[in-house]
């Protein structure tokens, strides 16, 4: 069997050190439509020869007696690569793993291997392509840079989020414990902390304790991000090793920092750690900080509940944070039980009318004279707007500004019932926002953080650089930043998970609006056309 890689976009490039044949013989297994081989000579599927463009596999196998037969996986099988050093500066050499005589890692047998991958899809149907892979994140045989001349620097940027301290103890540790690592740079106050402010050194005593600290230990900000000004500041300082955590915004900055390194062909490894509480990063299962969020928001909608349960006709809100997405809402709601009405922001709702939110509430007030309501701060965005006919302003990093959904859901629930319904309510408004982001992470996110954070200086002191590392289906990557910046990660209103919450709750599904309803079709001809629906 041969076989052979072809590039819809380019030749394929074989960038690294070594490559294999691609002439040796294989015996075919077939198993639930995928193509598997038998190797009968010595072969190696190397990560030369895997292109980071979508490739499509050709192979062709001769039976006794028969001609060869041709068959052709367009798709079949796609890498979405990461870059490494080697692409830009060929003649870089390698050493051994310090790993190697490391007593932590002595028990460990393997390294990675370059042709360990992780599957984005594992749910298949027979005859599935196989799809979309990435490079497994983990320590290799070799690595790019002696340990004795890394000089690392981390920078933070961005909203708060727990487990941000415990990100930066980990690199440092990481760094120092596992690599001999001894020049660590903190970069202050985010990206504009390049060139505007001095950076402190980072040793495992100065950051012993600081996972029990919420915020940042190195501080943040919003915007700031100048390339030429930045790169120019690692230049100058002999930095090479560059890890860089924050959400949308700042990984993509990262992957302008990481093409502008390439440019000038300077040995910098830039490597990402993705940071959002609301859970709307792209391709990785979740972000770090989300469980923590969950948990923290239990305290809030259990004081709303004892509100509203302790006077007649209690109404309480709660607004959880999900400016775009609703993972912290919906998941908040399914973890309490006590929450009778979930809205987030890819489900909308109406007010007025049958099958309307003040129906709704009014139903829970006769049944159980109280009603506990969930709101994600992007909920109902449109509305609100209308009301008080705000502008579309944005913040330092781009975000648009919200309007503060819960207030507006108060006054427009206290106004019905006392205007319309003569009715006297009990109204308790919560916004713990500011409280869960400044919280440390919990046991779950730091052992999280944990991993996020060896896999970032796994992949860094390997070589490779303008990617970023996250679980995809419980296994930790390394991921192409444009992968997770292209795209957000948001609810699913056709998913499993959504259906739950409904049941959960027994709240309405707002679809008998028309405009609801043309808006959740859309949506759902999107997701079958995008192939994006997915089982939870």
């Amino acid at each position: 069997m041969e076989i052979a890689l072809t590039s819809a976009t380019h030749s394929l490039s074989l960038p690294r050190n070594s490559v294999p044949s691609l002439s040796s013989k294989f015996t075919p297994v077939s198993s639930f439509g995928f193509v598997k081989f038998a190797t009968t000579t010595k072969f190696s599927l190397r990560s030369q020869l895997i292109s980071r463009q979508n490739c499509s596999i050709k192979d062709q196998a001769s039976t006794d007696g028969a001609a060869n037969v041709t068959e052709e996986h367009n798709d079949d099988f796609i890498l979405e690569d990461v870059p490494h050093l080697t692409d830009f500066l060929p003649d870089l050499p390698s050493y051994p793993n310090p790993l190697k005589k490391s007593q932590a890692y002595a028990v460990v047998k393997t390294f990675v291997s370059p042709e360990d991958v992780v599957a984005q899809k594992i749910v298949v149907q027979k005859d599935s392509p196989r799809g979309i892979h990435f490079r497994r994140a983990g320590p290799r045989e070799k690595v790019y840079f002696k340990s004795e001349e890394v000089r690392a620097c981390i920078v933070t940027c961005g909203g708060l989020c727990p487990g941000i301290n415990t990100v930066i103890r980990e690199i440092v540790c990481g760094l120092s414990n596992m690599y001999g690592v001894n020049e660590i740079l903190g970069i202050q106050g985010g990206y504009r902390g390049f060139y505007s402010k001095n950076t402190i050194s980072l040793t495992p005593k100065s950051v012993n304790d600081i996972h029990k600290r919420g915020g940042t230990f190195l501080q943040t900000s919003r915007g700031g991000h100048d390339t030429n000004k930045i790169v120019d500041n690692i230049q100058d300082r002999g930095i090479n090793q560059v890890y860089i955590i924050g959400g949308d915004g700042t990984q993509k900055g990262a992957a302008a920092i990481s093409k502008e390194v390439e440019r000038r062909g300077l040995k910098v490894a830039v490597a990402g750690i993705p940071k959002t509480i609301d859970n709307d990063i792209a391709v990785i299962d979740k972000s770090f900080g989300f469980d923590t969020a969950v948990e923290e928001a239990q305290r809030a909608i259990n004081a709303a509940h004892v509100e509203v349960e302790s006077v007649e006709n209690g109404v309480g809100i709660v607004k959880l944070m999900g400016r775009y997405s609703g993972f912290i809402a919906m998941h908040a709601t399914l973890a309490s039980r006590d929450v009778d009405c979930c809205l987030i922001p890819e489900s909308p709702f109406y007010l007025e009318g049958q099958g309307g939110l003040f129906e709704f509430v009014e139903q829970r007030l006769k049944e159980n004279g109280h009603i506990v309501i969930v709101l994600a701060e992007g909920a109902g965005q449109e509305y609100v707007a209308q009301s008080f006919h705000a502008a579309d302003e944005k913040d330092a990093s781009g975000n648009r500004l919200l309007l503060d959904v819960g207030l507006w859901l108060t006054q427009k629930i206290k106004d019905h019932f006392t205007n319309v319904r003569k009715m006297a309510i009990n109204m308790k408004y919560i916004d713990p926002t500011y409280m869960i982001r400044a919280i440390p992470s919990n046991a779950s996110d730091n052992i999280y953080c944990t991993l996020l954070a060896q896999s970032a200086v796994h992949g860094a002191m390997a070589g490779y650089t303008g990617f970023t590392v996250g679980p995809v289906n419980s296994r930790h990557a390394y991921i192409p930043i444009s992968q997770v910046t292209e795209t957000q990660n948001t609810v699913k209103l056709t998913d499993r998970m959504w259906a739950r919450l409904l049941a959960s709750t027994n709240q309405p599904s707002f679809l008998s609006c028309d405009v609801v309803q043309e808006r959740v079709n859309k949506q759902i001809l999107d997701e079958i056309h995008d192939m994006k629906i997915t089982s939870i």
